[in-house]
């Protein structure tokens, strides 16, 4: 069946939304190119988002790096210095000591499924090669090489490859809504990236103390299911909660009164059903602050106060 006019129009809209996008983001979408200090070479991409100089990529991308090179797509070539990186969101902050031109941030809590999602990246080093897609699904969850929960990732059927890492994820508009993260290697079109408002946050901290500052409580817990008459005598709705196991000495759970065979059921008012929901709870929390816990002891509910402490 032959195209109608209104197809046509709709058609040439949708290409000139990806034309113009990637006309702007493009300058600001860079090559980053690691040397680690085993000698082996690791690369991706970044993209600037300040115009004197400081770019986000993947932690993965420059991990281990013993000098770090940056190359735009008009071809300038500059060393950066590592601000700091976060492997818990696979987010690192560098910067440049010369001008680029820079990208606007979004805010990925206003996105919707089925909106325009377009990726920028230089994969296998082909610069700026664009894919477009949709918004397929919000609020998914990654786990990290360090074992806790990229939690508000982003799904999209816009296509990425090895390289693309680091890369921005924009919106119609050219505003960054994600930084492009990860892709299931036996599925086609899942694709991952990290949601701009956590990204924002963690650059935040890596440039005011180099790092991201989580709590920890110095605790050792496993996460248990608990029997329906738990739940009833103690008034829970969760159907589940945090064994503690051991307690380390002097920590911040010991100063507070918590024992080994403690059940840990909210904290800072928030219901805490395993380990992933109480290091969601501890990066939220600023420390050193005082926060309520509850716990189940003997089957009666218990309320303490812990500070918890920076992690080393």
């Amino acid at each position: 069946m032959p195209l109608q006019p209104e197809d046509d129009e709709a058609l040439d809209a949708y290409s000139r939304t990806i034309t113009r996008v990637a006309q702007r983001a493009a300058p600001a979408v860079v090559t980053i190119r690691a040397q680690r200090r085993d000698g082996a070479q690791g690369s991706g991409s970044g993209f600037a988002f300040t115009p004197d100089g400081l770019i986000l990529t993947n932690q993965h991308v420059i991990q281990d790096a013993r000098h770090i090179h940056v190359e735009t797509t008009q071809g300038a070539r500059a060393e950066a210095t590592l601000v700091g990186a976060d492997p818990h969101t696979d987010t690192a902050l560098i910067r440049v000591s010369t001008p680029l031109v820079s990208l606007e941030l979004g805010q990925s809590r206003d996105l919707q499924v089925g909106q325009l999602a377009i990726a920028i990246g230089n994969p296998y080093g082909y610069a700026c090669s664009v894919t477009a897609g949709v918004v397929s699904a919000l609020g998914r969850s990654l786990r990290a090489a360090t074992g806790r929960l990229i939690e508000d990732v982003i799904q999209t059927d816009a296509a990425l490859n090895p390289g693309n890492s680091g890369g921005p994820l924009c919106d119609s508009r050219g505003r960054v809504i994600g930084m492009n993260t990860a892709i299931i290697a036996a599925a086609q079109g899942i694709c991952f990236a990290t949601a701009i408002d956590t990204v924002r946050w963690v650059a935040l901290q890596l440039l005011q103390h180099g790092r991201v500052r989580r709590g920890h409580l110095g605790i050792v817990a496993q996460t248990i299911a608990l029997p329906q008459r738990l739940r009833r005598a103690a008034d829970l709705e969760q159907h589940t909660a945090l064994r503690v196991e051991r307690i380390e000495p002097q920590g911040p759970a010991a100063r507070a009164g918590i024992a080994a065979g403690d059940l840990l059921v909210r904290f800072a008012e928030a219901p805490i059903g395993g380990i992933d929901d109480l290091h969601r709870a501890l990066a939220s929390e600023p420390v050193p602050r005082e926060v309520p816990i509850e716990l189940l002891r003997d089957g009666a509910r218990l309320r303490v106060r812990a500070t918890p402490q920076e992690s080393s």
